[in-house]
């Protein structure tokens, strides 16, 4: 009987998906590939390769995270628009964190020497000091939180730039840094590239006050194209870091992470 049994039931090692339908297997897709398939990109050129040829006409100042499956699945939900705020706000601090910790990868740093528990030596690095976080105000400073998580007592300017109802030109209302901001490292922080002219005119503050741009490493999740060029065209040494870099880019961002949409 416990013979009859056994050979009935499917061992563990058995496939078990041959009678599901196509529909309903789990499709697994990656996006961190350095280059697309041939069997992929036949007919219409692939996103991946598409990306890879804006980085190349801007040049090496516009850095891209590594694309994987996690990032791919934060950038969909926050462009959903059925997306709920909580889930929006949730998926945007953890896509904030990832840029935040690559920007500081950018960081200069010394090698250094511990000694363990232990008693042992080890051979590690430590951050230079002088580091400062600008955020442009007010979805900038969505981008706070994450930097302050990674780095607990970095000080944090703020820049309120808005369009001049008459003549459209970002217009700077206030600016306040620390004082000896000519001799930092600054992050700044602006989650939305679509023109560039906001970050621009942040920028150009920043150089009024000393700053050289090679200096700045500007940190945002979305970026258009024409945004990123602009920028590099005006401040060639800047580095830009960010997530994509699309035609279109989720504008709506500050109003439904402040719930003001």
């Amino acid at each position: 009987m416990e013979t009859d049994l056994i050979e009935k039931m499917p061992c563990h090692n058995q496939q078990l998906n041959n009678t599901e339908s196509p529909e309903h297997a789990a499709k697994h897709v990656r996006f961190s590939r350095s280059s697309p398939s041939a069997d992929t990109c036949l007919d219409e050129p692939c996103e991946n390769q598409i990306t890879s040829d804006i980085q190349r006409q801007i040049g090496p100042q516009l850095k891209l995270l590594p694309l994987n499956d996690q990032i791919r699945e934060l950038q969909t939900i926050i462009r959903d628009k059925t997306t709920s705020r909580g889930d929006f706000v949730f998926c945007a601090d953890r896509l904030i964190r990832l840029v935040v910790e690559e920007g500081l990868n950018q960081l200069p740093y010394s090698e250094c020497t511990v000694t363990t528990p232990t008693g042992h030596k080890y051979e590690g690095v430590k951050f230079e000091k002088g580091n400062c976080g600008v955020s442009i105000m007010r979805s900038g400073e969505a981008m706070e939180q994450g930097l302050r998580d990674c780095c607990r007592s970095i000080r944090i300017g703020k820049i309120l730039i808005q369009s001049d109802e008459e003549t459209q030109k970002a217009k700077v209302y206030y600016a306040k840094f620390p004082p000896d901001i000519n001799r930092r490292k600054v992050l700044l922080m602006y989650p939305i590239l679509s023109t560039g002219n906001t970050v621009i005119e942040a920028v150009r503050v920043l150089t009024e006050h000393g700053l050289q741009a090679k200096h700045i490493i500007l940190l945002s999740l979305f970026s258009t194209p024409h945004g990123a060029r602009s920028i590099v065209q005006e401040f060639p040494d800047i580095t830009i870091l960010t997530t994509e870099v699309h035609a279109v880019a989720p504008t709506h961002f500050g109003q439904r992470y402040f719930g003001t949409d």
